[in-house]
């Protein structure tokens, strides 16, 4: 199973309402082709921070001029851009360690007390493939995981209303979900909402997406840095995309 990342919201920019503004304060705003709604918001945020209009905008282009704000560290810009993205396909050991991003992120994940997870499936890590015998013994430990949980949520599921689980219909299920939940493993697969800006998604990117042992970071990492880069490239023109000997994508700065 491969993580797979829906990009399912972003920031807009809404040019007509800065125009309007600039038309006020007798200003005018040289915009270059080309650049994304992304990329303009960040330019303009940077640039009402000195009112860099008319005669005192700069030549440089929109990429030009936000390479300069990365180069000398005035990334807080770039917190006006986010977007938001669906994770399928990831394991709650990588959602684990996605959820420790705090700053500038947001979460909603899949809950276990409120989804019955009987058809749970697991994410299987890459460097199993490599031993023939870790692989079978991850299998048998899925399956009795599973079968496990199954068995505990049919066990409790009988006793209902018997003193210790005389709850409401509602509790009654967030408690032995939970109980039953406590066998499942990390690599069961989970869904997660994940909202972050753009400075905060360079940071993972720096932090996470060059770690050579841990595959299904680089897998996400790298796959989200697609998506954003085609939404603005300007604000990750200095990452790169490669992949190592085993053909796993590894970011790196250039």
């Amino acid at each position: 199973m491969k993580p797979k990342i829906y990009l399912i919201g972003g920031s807009r920019f809404n040019a007509e309402a800065l125009l309007s503004f600039l038309r006020e304060d007798n200003a005018e705003w040289l915009r270059t082709a080309g650049a994304t709604e992304a990329e303009e918001m960040v330019e303009v945020s940077g640039r009402i921070c000195y009112m860099s209009f008319g005669a005192k905008q700069s030549p440089r282009s929109n990429a030009d001029y936000i390479r300069n704000l990365i180069d000398q560290g005035h990334e807080s810009v770039l917190e006006h851009v986010s977007w938001t993205f669906l994770l399928t396909g990831v394991s709650r050991a990588f959602t684990h360690q996605l959820v420790r991003h705090r700053i500038g992120f947001s979460f909603s994940q899949l809950s276990q007390q409120y989804h019955e997870e009987t058809a749970a499936t697991f994410v299987e890590p890459a460097h199993l493939m490599l031993s023939p015998g870790a692989l079978a013994a991850w299998h048998n430990a899925m399956a009795v995981s599973k079968e496990s949980y199954n068995v505990i949520l049919d066990s409790l599921k009988e006793l209902n209303g018997s003193p210790g689980l005389a709850l409401q219909e509602k509790e009654f299920k967030r408690a032995i979900r939970s109980a039953a939940r406590s066998v499942l493993p990390n690599a069961t697969e989970t869904k997660i909402v994940v909202t972050a800006n753009a400075r905060s998604l360079r940071h993972f990117f720096d932090v996470r997406g060059s770690i050579p042992g841990d595959v299904e970071m680089r897998e996400v990492a790298s796959e989200l840095f697609r998506l954003v880069q085609t939404e603005a490239p300007a604000l990750f023109s200095d990452f790169a995309l490669t992949t190592l000997p085993d053909e796993t994508p590894i970011l790196s700065r250039t």
